[in-house]
């Protein structure tokens, strides 16, 4: 009897918390099709080769949200393993930027009170993110 082991990449995501005057935090929907689909998340997207997480982040944050990042400061790091996919989140507090974010990719995106984010449905990595943001 063989056994086969599947071995998965685990997919390095560069993530946003992304913080107006306001202390407000945006959110963006994750289309559908997509992994988790349906549910809010903090923006950002995968590190290609040869970026550093904050390079990934600023191209994602652009591509995105149209927002240009002028500045960042590491929040944490979370490995999760969903049942069809292991992610690497690189979450980096982003307090610094310039203008106006709407949803590019036909996501929809809103700012949100710290205190509200409890009531937005997130994907189960998110969550130890949400309680750092809380805590501070």
């Amino acid at each position: 009897m063989s056994v086969s082991i599947a071995t998965t990449k685990r997919v390095h995501v560069a993530v946003g918390v992304i913080m107006n005057a306001d202390e407000q935090i945006l959110l963006a929907k994750r289309l559908t099709h997509l992994h988790q689909g349906g549910k809010w998340e903090f923006p950002g997207g995968k590190v290609e080769k040869g970026e550093s997480v904050t390079q990934a982040l600023a191209r994602e944050l652009k591509e995105e949200v149209d927002l240009t990042i002028t500045d960042t400061s590491s929040l944490m790091s979370i490995s999760h393993d969903y049942p069809d996919k292991q992610v690497l989140l690189d979450i980096h507090w982003v307090t610094c930027f310039t203008g106006e974010a709407h949803g590019l990719e036909g996501q929809e995106v809103k700012w949100v009170a710290k205190s509200d984010l409890q009531n937005y449905d997130f994907p189960e990595a998110n969550k130890p993110i949400i309680d750092k943001i809380l805590e501070s």
